[in-house]
């Protein structure tokens, strides 16, 4: 797995919507907070989703945008967003090209992993918790907050 310190590599994929995103597009706007979940619609997901959209409004303040990553489909996630109100990007990563790049791979399930990404691709904060789904959000903010008292 990535780890802090490392340069977040590009990627591009297909977006809820339909389109095709790149990070580095995203990167130009701010930083990420790119999240790997395992399925849309599950319990564990479907919390930390709704999680990022509670603070949604913190974030963009922090000057994060967020992009969610599972390997469920384009309708899936258009579904998954709309039935949550989500206001961020989720993504399609169906070969799981993007988590094999990231090292976010698992045996039996695909891990929960948060990446906080600054404007230069460098990675400040890796966290992986399968279980404490909600707790991805706090520590995103935390970093957040900590790069912007640095400033």
């Amino acid at each position: 797995m990535l780890k802090v310190g490392d340069r977040a590599p590009d990627f591009a994929a297909i977006s809820d919507s339909g389109t095709p995103i790149s990070l580095y597009e995203y990167l130009k706007r701010g930083k990420v907070i790119l999240y790997f979940y395992p399925k849309d619609n599950s319990p564990g997901c479907t919390a930390e989703a709704i999680a990022f959209k509670e603070s949604w409004n913190r974030i963009r303040e922090l000057g994060a945008d967020i992009i969610g990553v599972s390997s469920d489909s384009v309708e899936s996630h258009k579904k998954f967003k709309s039935s949550c109100e989500l206001p961020f990007t989720l993504i399609t990563d169906q070969d799981s090209k993007i988590r094999r790049l990231y090292g976010v791979t698992g045996l039996l399930m695909p891990p929960r992993v948060t990446f906080i990404i600054d404007n230069d691709a460098i990675i400040k904060n890796v966290y992986s918790s399968q279980m404490m789904a909600r707790n991805h959000v706090r520590i995103a903010i935390e970093v957040l907050e900590s790069m912007k008292n640095k400033v």
